[in-house]
């Protein structure tokens, strides 16, 4: 299980965080020389200030201890994606960071920086979601593992993270974690290129038939089952109930749940989910 280690207005760049530096012409100058000198820095001002993004909605998906005081935190933001933040000093007992880099609490985050780890500048709490209890922190910490393993850094995704947003609160409330959890792994494939179409055989090119089993390969979708095949059996109702983000049938629920394994460690590369484990121990997801 990972360890210890999201809305406001869309993020948009401020000032810069430091003065530029301005080189003062001598006195004896003309006024024509001091203007040509001072446009340097202005360049060098604006620049600055599109390193800067204030307001940022975002979430904490790991952190992790950075020298004797800081951290470097792992967020997945609206409009940036998943970036890596430093937050200098954010372990000394009165740091204003040290209580609100919490994971599943939407924040505010403004930041400096071009290159891949930028510096965390602020995070303020912006609260609207309920906090993650029992069996659903557990999916929670699920869902930051599938966003760390599978999205690239500086990729923005803002349609997965508003799902992202409204799966932290279907768990909140207490909704159903497999059926959940299925559809943001769909939407997850989907987002990020991988979900193949399930809904057609790409043996035949016609739709799926409800009565007839398929295997799903990752990288070209539905086609008939064989019995040399060990990838998971689904008929062609699961398919298209998944396609439809219908769970309400007991064999698509079990059925898409041995899939979605399989299609996840397929797209892993052979990485394992710490997390899915556990929750396979205590839930049987």
């Amino acid at each position: 299980m990972p360890g210890d280690d999201a809305h406001g207005e869309d993020g948009a760049s401020s000032g810069a965080s430091f003065d530029a530096l301005s080189l003062t012409p001598p006195l004896d100058n003309p006024p024509e020389a001091q203007q040509a000198a001072a446009k340097p820095a202005r360049r060098a001002r604006s620049t600055e200030a599109d390193t800067r993004i204030v307001g940022q909605p975002g979430f904490v998906m790991h952190s992790y201890p950075y020298k004797e005081t800081s951290l470097l935190v792992d967020v997945f933001t609206r409009d940036h994606g998943r970036l890596a933040l430093v937050a200098k000093g954010a372990k000394r007992p009165n740091s204003k960071l040290r209580g609100v880099l919490q994971t599943f609490q939407p924040l505010a985050l403004d930041w400096s920086g071009r290159g891949e780890v930028r510096n965390l500048i602020n995070a303020e709490w912006v609260g609207g979601l309920r906090p993650l209890e029992r069996a659903a922190l557990l999916s929670g910490f699920y869902l930051n593992e599938l966003l760390v393993k599978l999205l690239a850094r500086d990729d923005p995704h803002p349609v997965l993270f508003d799902h992202y947003v409204a799966t932290l609160n279907e768990l909140a409330h207490d909704e159903p974690a497999p059926i959940v959890l299925r559809k943001f792994e769909m939407a997850l494939m989907k987002e990020t290129g991988v979900l193949v179409n399930f809904t057609y055989c790409t043996r035949t090119g016609r739709r799926v038939d409800t009565d007839a089993i398929y295997v799903v390969d990752p990288e070209q979708g539905p086609r008939p089952a064989m019995a040399s095949d060990n990838a998971p059996r689904v008929s062609g109702k699961t398919l298209i109930d998944m396609d439809n983000e219908d769970y309400a049938d007991q064999p698509t629920q079990v059925q898409s749940k041995f899939l979605m394994r399989y299609l996840l460690a397929h797209h892993l590369g052979g990485g394992t989910l710490n997390t899915r484990q556990i929750l396979i121990d205590l839930m049987q997801l």
